[in-house]
């Protein structure tokens, strides 16, 4: 068995066109890889492939075949072997991103723990992979449980966390021979570098007051520090959870799920028209307009939808608490689209799986993909200024801190 040493690309990639291959993706894949692979192996040699030279001081000594799981299928890799000593390459067999990793250790673990094996089969073929041994998921598990679980545990010290995002989204465990819902809490703030961290997530059985209470009390424990706003959707557990644990810090409900909840008490008719008006209040340049526009509103739907009016009246705290900061930030805060996108990724790794097999398989996964998005947000542009920031911080300073919302201060059993 033999692989070219020296590749043209241009000439390969020409006959390949010519030739028709059926599947060039994955045909590129392999020539580049073990062209990468022959170099490595030349440079341990101390000379190049079938070349005589004074300064070689190894040979080859044939080829091994190697499955490599790729997003373009699973690949044959021919790996060069040398007479004395060992050559393998842990740069390109051994690193995958972690997310990928925990996707195919909740797969085959599925398939251990008797999930449908054409149910699992087919998730295998969707991820482009062919086969995958039990020692192979024990490895991957092992591994990823570790690194979920320092990134779940560690220290919040990039405080003070002046935002704080908080949502919850359902996944389906088998548990005792029956599938049931799971809550997935996550929580995510901007830290003093103005960039936005995930600071934890917790699997629990009801999205109530107790699961978000003792999800906080952790948050807090590990440094959370410093919130000075809380945005989430309505949910009473939660907000009760804020107000014990969160003390002095405002509540800004969501402006998108408020205005699904307020154009329920108006006919379906008249929601286009009502929606357009709310969202003007959003739209003024001051505090002081916004709350001129949202009076202006209530009085605009009293005459022909009283109910609306008495609905946006009563939010009034809620729903404008962003108003109080500096208005480079309102766009970012007054509602939780952010943490919603963040839930659409998750999904989109989640749905391949369906029912997980178990609780561990869920933070695996989940844990993963919120590991390796810090990382990527660790790297990108900052999601909010230091010169905002430090306005918000200047603010608490000076004792103007933003008027609190009557969140209660005691959680009901």
């Amino acid at each position: 068995m033999a692989v070219n040493n020296s590749v043209d690309p241009m000439a390969w990639l020409a006959e390949q066109i010519q030739t028709s291959d059926p599947d060039l993706l994955r045909s590129m894949v392999k020539t580049m890889a073990e062209a990468l692979m022959s170099a490595e192996a030349d440079s341990l040699c101390g000379a190049a492939y079938g070349e005589r030279s004074d300064q070689r001081a190894n040979r080859r000594n044939g080829y091994r075949k190697r499955d490599w799981d790729t997003r373009a299928g699973t690949v044959e890799l021919a790996i060069p072997k040398l007479r004395s000593g060992t050559y393998f390459p842990d740069w390109l067999l051994q690193r995958r991103r972690r997310a990928e990793q925990a996707l195919i250790s909740v797969v085959a673990t599925s398939y251990l723990l008797g999930v449908s094996t054409r149910r699992v089969d087919k998730l295998i073929e969707q991820l482009g992979v062919q086969h995958i041994s039990k020692s192979q998921v024990s490895e991957m598990a092992k591994m990823l449980d570790g690194q979920v679980e320092a990134f779940r545990t560690r220290p919040l010290d990039g405080g003070p966390y002046a935002f704080l995002w908080l949502d919850a989204l359902t996944q389906k465990v088998r548990e005792d021979g029956r599938t049931v819902n799971v809550h997935v809490l996550v929580a995510t703030a901007v830290n003093a570098d103005g960039r936005r961290e995930i600071l934890g997530l917790e699997v629990t059985s009801a999205e109530d007051g107790a699961g978000w209470l003792g999800f906080l009390r952790g948050l807090v424990a590990r440094g959370l520090s410093g919130v000075q706003l809380v945005v989430s959707d309505a949910h009473r557990g939660l907000v009760e959870a804020v107000g014990a644990v969160l003390a002095g810090a405002a509540w800004q409900r969501c402006r998108t799920h408020y205005l699904r909840n307020l154009l329920t008490t108006v006919p379906k008719s008249a929601q286009p028209w009502v929606a357009t008006l709310v969202r003007t209040i959003f739209d003024q340049p001051t505090a002081e307009a916004v709350r001129s526009q949202h009076a202006w509103v209530i009085d605009a739907l009293e005459a022909k939808y009283p109910a609306a009016a008495a609905h946006l009246d009563a939010a009034r705290e809620e729903l404008l608490a962003f108003a109080a900061f500096p208005r480079e930030v309102w766009r970012q805060v007054w509602s939780n689209n952010p943490q919603e996108r963040l839930n659409k990724e998750i999904r989109r790794r989640t749905d391949v799986v369906g029912i997980f097999p178990d609780r561990s398989s869920v933070v695996r996964l989940v844990g993963a993909v919120l590991a390796e998005q810090t990382d990527e947000w660790t790297e990108a542009r900052r999601y909010m200024g230091l010169d905002v920031l430090a306005k918000v911080r200047l603010r608490l300073i000076c004792g103007d801190t933003p008027g609190q919302n009557p969140l209660p201060q005691t959680l009901t059993a």
